[in-house]
């Protein structure tokens, strides 16, 4: 009778009976320090996370004993951060490990679902231009609206043992798709991609793609050799020639790497989805949404006032496919547009 017991009791510290919360862990009662070192996040971003997600976390029921919201946020935040659901995790707010799992994915629901309100293109002019300013002084390159690339993020091998999720390197992933700003704010993540699935594919079928071919845009995206030349999309030349064709490509690169550096920082602050340390032990779908609910702590935590750099870690992994630039498949008004901010501006 011990297994069922334990089990029931899983799901009454998780689900409990009626309104009344399980007083184990009380957030006001422990340090600063200890805050950020085991959950990764200040105090007051997790009080402004419970209020976010808090009326979505209190779940009306007939019983007692309910896992209060601010203890459901810590235990997400201190998978999201580690990895982990070790023990010690769970001592430190005073619940199982089953119930953990259940937090996090509570959690992780709850955030995907604020998804659209945190990531998206669509802001102010001022905003934008604002953007566009900060990214024109990394290396001088004008009217950047944001920079775009892919990563692989490690999972465990699906039940079904689906080769989509094979990548070159030959390990299981999903391949996501980021959009970034100039300070490292996301504007679009794609976190569903299977990771054999190559990143002009990912892009041709992207909703970016579908956005800045449907809506009439002030500048342009930047992305590497990966991606097709088009009117709002920059890419570097294969093969620079004049002074000004590697004036291009070096401001190119610099300011592209703005992509990457978030991206790392999003690894090394979200140790979860580190593949140095082992790989998302779920299911596709359960890995793309906890990989997209990270993306949206990312962008609160910016929202909020945090340093998107604080977690960046200096080793650069190999997330990039070699691609190269088809000449015959060029689009001709994009080339004309590239030769002119060319000429204009690194002439």
């Amino acid at each position: 009778m011990a297994i069922p017991i334990a089990v029931l009791d899983c799901d009454l510290l998780l689900y409990g009976r009626g309104q009344r919360t399980l007083d184990r862990f009380d957030i006001e009662t422990v340090s600063d320090d200890f805050l950020l070192t085991t959950f990764g996040f200040p105090r007051e971003f997790i009080y402004y996370l419970v209020e976010m997600l808090g009326e979505t976390l209190s779940r009306p029921t007939q019983r007692s004993r309910a896992i209060s919201p601010d203890v459901q946020i810590l235990a997400a935040l201190g998978f999201y951060t580690s990895g982990s659901f070790q023990t010690r995790m769970g001592d430190a707010i005073g619940i199982s490990q089953a119930s953990m799992s259940r937090c996090v994915t509570n959690v992780t629901k709850a955030l995907v679902e604020k998804a659209s309100e945190y990531i998206g293109f669509t802001r102010d002019e001022a905003t934008q231009q604002h953007s566009k300013e900060e990214f024109y002084r990394v290396a001088g390159m004008p009217n950047v609206l944001g920079v775009v690339d892919c990563v692989h993020i490690a999972i465990k091998a699906p039940n079904a043992e689906d080769l989509s999720y094979v990548n070159r390197r030959g390990f299981h992933s999903i391949n996501c798709q980021l959009v970034c700003d100039s300070r490292g704010l996301l504007l679009s993540a794609e976190t569903h991609w299977p990771g054999g699935v190559q990143d002009t594919a990912i892009f041709q079928q992207s909703t970016v793609n579908r956005y800045f071919e449907e809506q009439e845009q002030d500048g342009w995206l930047l992305g590497d050799n990966k991606y097709p030349l088009k009117k709002w999309l920059m890419t570097p030349l294969q093969y620079p020639e004049t002074q000004a064709e590697y004036r291009y490509n070096v401001a190119h690169t610099a300011t592209h790497e703005i992509v990457d550096r978030t991206f790392r920082a999003i690894q090394t602050r979200f140790r979860c989805l580190d593949g140095s340390k082992g790989y998302l032990q779920y299911s596709p779908v359960k890995c793309a949404h906890i990989i997209l609910a990270c993306c949206v702590l990312h962008n609160v935590s910016l929202h909020t006032g945090l340093d998107a750099w604080t977690f960046e870690r200096t080793e650069t992994p190999d997330q990039s496919e070699e691609g190269c630039e088809l000449m015959d498949s060029v689009d001709s008004e994009a080339f004309r547009i590239r030769q002119e901010l060319i000429l204009s501006h690194f002439g």
